[in-house]
């Protein structure tokens, strides 16, 4: 059937930006993108923007992060790196660590339900398993 068909992505002629990378090859990077018109000139009616992309280590390998820098120059974006990104590093953390409270919280059932657990039917089978008193 043709609505079942995944719909081709196709790219907006009028949001393309170009994109410069900057690096110092030690903190991060910072990604200048140029709002550019379809035919590839520079779109003077759209702000250029400023993007910062730090990595943060974790358990399971880096985690790269990108937020938007403040400013509308390469030198205000290099001067506004830090903070930036020390707050989006910090947001990052937070929400790695809500995440992993709520996989903790959560209660993992043994596959066929709450059955053998003991009770007026019998006394409780299975051996290693989580039993509810």
């Amino acid at each position: 059937m043709a609505s079942d068909r995944v719909q081709e992505p196709t790219m907006d002629a009028n949001t393309l930006y170009l994109e410069e990378v900057f690096t110092d090859r030690k903190v991060g990077m910072i990604r200048r993108l140029t709002p550019v018109l379809p035919h590839g000139g520079v779109d003077p009616a759209r702000p250029v923007l400023y993007i910062g992309q730090a990595e943060i280590m974790t358990s399971m390998g880096p985690v790269p992060i990108n937020f938007d820098l403040p400013g509308g120059s390469l030198d205000q974006a290099v001067a506004g790196f830090g903070t930036a990104a020390t707050a989006a590093i910090e947001q990052t953390v937070r929400q790695i660590q809500e995440m992993r409270r709520q996989q903790a919280s959560q209660l993992v059932v043994p596959q066929g339900g709450m059955g053998g657990m003991g009770g007026p039917g019998g006394p409780a089978v299975g051996g290693g398993k989580i039993q509810i008193p």
